[in-house]
């Protein structure tokens, strides 16, 4: 029977770590590869969310460019124009709505009155004065949205037809969330933003909107909220 041969210390070490270093290391470059994956992911995630929240916040109010201040109106000469830019066409998308194109006519929307102040569903306003030369207008409640559960079909807007005038031919319709006398445009909800729109029929303002001040279009002055 031969004798044992014995094993330094040194080749005992190398034999049971060399092993156990193997697979460390690999675990390492495993770790690695997962926290980059998982970075990459994560700014992948991060970067769809935010651009689809900016999305939602350009295109859920008015349009965000092109628009050109008159008085408390901002009017919208390329609204409806062929080559309007991308976050105008899905404002237009989402609405549902077909623009005026640039030789129909002209859209001017208000979200504040004369005064700055932003506009209220709980507040009484006075719309009225003059308008711009126009074969026809109408003046509405822009993104009305759906009705409230419970609340009665009301009007949503006036046109220049069937406005009710003075005897010197100017009109006022009054915004406001209870009954009034003459062109009473109900408030669309009890409390909360509101915008309306002025849509302008061939009219030689369509091709200048620039040249627009404010005594030719509508004053909008509040007359008073509810407590």
């Amino acid at each position: 029977m031969r004798d044992a041969i014995p094993v330094s210390g040194s080749h005992a070490a190398a034999s049971g770590q060399a092993p156990r270093g193997g697979v460390i290391r690999f675990i390492r470059r495993l770790w690695r590869k997962s926290s980059v994956t998982g970075l990459a992911v994560y700014a992948l995630a991060l970067g769809g969310a935010l651009g689809l929240a900016s999305a939602d916040w350009a295109t859920s109010g008015g349009y965000p460019f092109g628009g050109v201040q008159v008085g408390a109106w901002t009017a919208w000469p390329r609204a409806g124009a062929a080559n309007a830019d991308p976050y105008t066409r899905a404002v237009n998308a989402r609405r549902g709505e077909i623009p005026l194109a640039v030789g129909e006519g002209l859209l001017l929307t208000a979200a504040a009155d004369d005064a700055g102040q932003a506009l209220d569903a709980a507040c009484t306003y006075r719309i009225g004065g003059g308008t711009p030369p126009a074969r026809a207008w109408t003046i509405t409640v822009a993104g009305r949205g759906s009705r409230e559960p419970g609340r009665p079909t009301l009007r949503e807007g006036f046109t220049s037809t069937e406005v009710l005038r003075s005897a010197e031919g100017r009109f006022a319709v009054v915004l406001a969330p209870d009954v009034q006398p003459g062109n009473w445009l109900p408030s669309p909800r009890a409390s909360g933003p509101v915008r309306l729109a002025l849509r302008l029929y061939d009219t030689p303002a369509a091709a200048s909107a620039g040249s627009l001040d404010r005594s030719s279009v509508p004053a909008i002055t509040r007359l008073g909220c509810a407590s």
